[in-house]
């Protein structure tokens, strides 16, 4: 099935939301009419105009991809809007009544149509497809949102896995296809807002992750090595002597990865230093304490 309004913003069909509004920027910015002077400059910035407009709509985006140039009598969009030949706000009004409660109008082979019908496809205007997608909202852990992996979510009374990049953040939408309403052998898609539960151990700057984890006073006294759970693996951490509480210690490419470069922040381990209970040290040791440790302190 043809669908020329992707081929207009130079998007492929499985193009994102914000890539389409991307592409559209960059073309709407080359094509402007006080920019470019160019012989159709102007036709082709009413062509992208009026393909991000339906592109940029979900409901009128659902409808397209189902369709696709069909509703245009079986011509590309280019072809549709010079054959019609009217003004921006004409063809405008043409588009908006093809995806509004009013039907798809009209729209021959040769353009517009006073006939009900739609370009011979077998749509009326007492059939308008109903719009079958589902929005809602998932929380997943935070290690899976760090990771990436499956969770199983419960929509329309089936339950599944979907697929959790690693690196994703709270409020970020993802789109799993085929799993909203049915009906009449169509399925509409799920549109999936995301929430990321906390974590009491970690906290997240950007890509970085930070975690305090607990030293014993005797190894950030002399120095030691101690292990520490991360997300993905025990590790072995190498404290120097004189430790001090809140001190940071960088694991390079353990934090969380980001989308769009593909790089992993860092993880940042915060020493908190555990004091021993005096009643549980020998005596003679706490003599030796109190007698020996310094009571001035010095920077």
């Amino acid at each position: 099935m043809s669908k020329s309004l992707y081929e207009t913003l130079e998007v492929s069909e499985n193009a994102s939301e914000a890539e389409i509004k991307k592409a559209y920027r960059k073309l709407a910015r080359q094509y402007h009419p006080d920019v470019n002077k160019d012989k159709g400059a102007e036709e082709k910035f009413k062509e992208i105009n009026a393909a991000y407009e339906i592109l940029s709509d979900k409901q009128k985006k659902s409808q397209y991809d189902m369709h696709g140039d069909n509703m245009f009598g079986g011509q590309n969009f280019h072809d549709f809007s010079k054959s019609y030949g009217g003004g921006q706000s004409d063809l405008d009004d043409i588009l908006r009544s093809m995806f509004s409660g009013g039907g798809f109008g009209g729209f021959g082979s040769s353009g517009f149509s006073s006939r009900g019908g739609f370009g011979g496809s077998g749509f009326s205007q007492q059939q308008q497809q109903p719009n079958l997608d589902i929005e809602t909202s998932v929380t997943i852990p935070f290690s899976v949102s760090i990771l990436g992996g499956s969770h199983s979510v419960s929509v329309n009374g089936e339950r599944f896995d979907i697929k959790i990049p690693a690196g994703v953040k709270s409020g970020e939408k993802m789109r799993v296809k085929g799993k909203g309403h049915a009906q009449g052998g169509r399925a509409g898609d799920l549109f999936l807002s995301i929430n990321v539960a906390s974590n009491p151990e970690y906290t997240r700057v950007d890509d970085d992750l930070i975690k305090k984890f607990d030293v014993p006073l005797s190894a950030a006294l002399f120095g030691e090595k101690i292990s520490v759970q991360t997300l993905e693996k025990e590790i072995k951490l190498k404290i120097p002597q004189n430790t001090k509480n809140g001190q940071r210690f960088r694991v390079k490419d353990m934090g969380a990865m980001n989308r769009k470069t593909k790089e992993r922040g860092n993880l940042y381990l915060e020493a908190n230093i555990v004091l021993p209970k005096v009643e549980d040290l020998d005596e003679k040791l706490v003599e030796l304490m109190k007698e020996k440790l310094p009571i001035d302190i010095q920077n």
